[in-house]
């Protein structure tokens, strides 16, 4: 053999780039991935909840079920965008309160229309956005301890409006149409704007150039802004979207349940964070679907609803969420520790096939 001359296994190797996901065959790289798990996690959960749990498949469990993870849902996808960039946002209930407390203050005690109120409580929860994307985007402070301190600032405010004053005066329409059916099936009508929200951060995360700047951004954030993203700008945006989406979601809190508290939502945003990190989102930034993010609220929301109909109390619930949380959190490391020490055991090298040349 001359030198010219190149063996077709030497080809390969020298001018090809082996990439070991693509090493499978497609349908197994779409199936065989944490977004698919859960979704067959949370049939396989539905399915034990419709066998073992007495009245689960009643006529009314799944209307309040999505009456119950409706806010869950639309805070969530926001802060899909925000952990893909490995930042994260635990204010979002306080600005639920927030907004919740606003509706009653400017509708019940001021006099201005029901969608007046509610117009000017998500325009101050976008405000709310923008000040946590300013501190973390262009101060450059960690998102979780400044969140942490707006967590604390936004809940404050609420309850210093009303104290433990509860407003309950509200239009028995919008109190109506926030638990309303659509037509003659059991689905409630929010399922509507939630569907038209999921339509939009879908395009926005998947199919946009934003949404691939912010996986560079959640993959090096340095590496990012010298391919030309403009890492400060993409952080406002996401917590510009979280603060008035949870502004949204405070208002239907506040229909839904036809009062207004210092104190509504407390602790949601620890369900919302379990229901994006079960749904395949990586903690640290860079990988994240939102089908799966979805299922995950579905299933915070299946367990949660079969719990209650046991009996279990709510303390006991949440206890549950935050196991989920914790293994949601340590299972891509403990994946990755894995994949670690099985590509590097010791392998018998191979033998080299047996020569036909004589």
């Amino acid at each position: 053999m001359t030198v010219s001359e190149k063996s077709p296994a030497t080809s390969t190797d020298t001018s090809q780039v082996q990439y070991r996901s693509f090493d499978r065959p497609f349908w197994a790289r779409v199936l065989f991935t944490p977004e698919f798990l859960i979704i067959g996690l949370l049939v396989a959960v539905w399915i034990a909840a419709l066998l073992l749990v007495p009245n689960f498949d009643g006529p009314l469990t799944v209307r309040y079920l999505l009456l119950d993870i409706a806010p869950l849902m639309m805070i969530a996808l926001p802060m899909t965008l925000i952990i893909v960039t490995g930042q994260i946002d635990l204010s979002v209930a306080s600005v639920v309160g927030l907004s919740s407390v606003l509706v009653g203050v400017l509708h019940v005690q001021m006099g201005l229309s029901l969608p007046t109120a509610a117009l000017i409580a998500v325009a101050v929860g976008a405000l709310c956005g923008v000040f946590n994307g300013f501190l973390v985007a262009y101060v450059g402070l960690p998102s979780l301890t400044v969140t942490i301190g707006t967590l604390a600032l936004f809940r404050g405010i609420a309850v210093g409006l009303l104290g433990t004053t509860a407003l309950t005066d509200f239009p028995e329409q919008w109190t109506s149409l926030a638990s309303a059916s659509i037509g003659e099936t059991r689905i409630p009508v929010v399922v509507l704007p939630i569907l038209v929200l999921i339509a939009i951060f879908t395009v926005l995360l998947h199919f946009t150039r934003f949404g691939r700047g912010l996986y560079d951004i959640g993959h090096n954030d340095e590496a990012a802004r010298f391919s030309g993203v403009n890492v400060a700008r993409s952080k406002m945006i996401t917590f510009l979207l979280s603060g008035t989406v949870s502004a949204m979601a405070g208002v239907f809190y506040t229909l839904r349940f036809g009062n207004s508290r210092g104190d509504n939502a407390m602790g949601l945003e620890l369900e919302v964070i379990a229901g994006v990190l079960l749904g395949g989102v990586l903690i640290f930034g860079g990988r994240g679907a939102l089908h799966g993010v979805i299922a995950g609220v579905l299933l915070i929301g299946v367990i949660s609803s079969a719990l209650r109909l046991e009996g279990v109390t709510v303390n006991v619930i949440n206890i549950i969420i935050g196991l989920l949380l914790i293994i949601s959190v340590m299972t891509p490391s403990l994946a990755t520790r894995f994949r670690a020490l099985w590509s590097s055991r010791p392998r018998e090298p191979r033998q080299p096939a047996p020569s036909t040349e004589k």
